[in-house]
């Protein structure tokens, strides 16, 4: 097996994740234990000689970017194609909340249904088709890489790669590096904090 060229990387914890409530795209800053996650991040990032960093435009992945940036001196290059997924009406909303309204969706939601779309929002079949086509040009530009994204983005380009659902990839901790490989992944210590859902 060829060891990846690529790895992506959670960004740090933010307040939303600790509340269990849909981030989306709302520009939600990392928390304090985001911050320390994202240095962490960096000091283990610093080992793996990256050439390029990538990076969300969305203010959590921006802020661990610029924070991982500092220690591997690389400039961050932000690919709108690595946001997290539009969440639509459920923006701003609770998991639990929208678990007791719309049950059966939610419940879709968890499972990673290639067919689920958020209420407003973007489906999983949509976000996987655009991370996949920004891996690609990130593999075709200057590796080895490190991309700094979110969870949803990392289990759909894990999947994608798999070409099935991929249970391991489905709680990614915040802070967390995992190589662009589904089979390298199960075998890696990711690192960093609890495994808080994605949003």
């Amino acid at each position: 097996m060829t060891p990846a060229r690529v790895y992506l990387a959670r960004h740090g914890q933010t307040a939303y994740n600790l509340e269990r409530r849909f981030q989306g795209h709302l520009p939600v800053p990392l928390d304090e234990t985001g911050l320390m996650q994202a240095q962490e991040l960096a000091e283990r990032a610093s080992a793996n000689g990256f050439a390029a960093l990538w990076c969300s435009p969305l203010r959590r992945a921006r802020e661990t970017a610029e924070i991982v940036a500092q220690v591997i001196g690389l400039d961050p290059v932000e690919e709108p194609r690595l946001m997290e997924t539009d969440a639509g009406e459920w923006t701003d909303r609770l998991f639990a909340e929208v678990q007791s309204e719309e049950p059966e969706r939610f419940a879709a939601f968890v499972a990673g249904d290639p067919m689920f779309a958020f209420p407003g929002g973007e489906s999983f079949a949509n976000q996987e088709e655009r991370v996949s086509a920004a891996l690609r040009d990130v593999e075709r530009a200057t590796l080895p890489a490190l991309v700094i994204c979110h969870g949803m983005v990392i289990r759909a380009a894990l999947s994608s790669r798999a070409g099935h659902w991929e249970p391991h990839a489905e709680r990614v901790p915040n802070g967390a590096l995992v190589p662009l490989s589904p089979e390298e992944a199960k075998h890696t210590d990711v690192g960093s904090g609890e495994a808080l859902p994605p949003s």
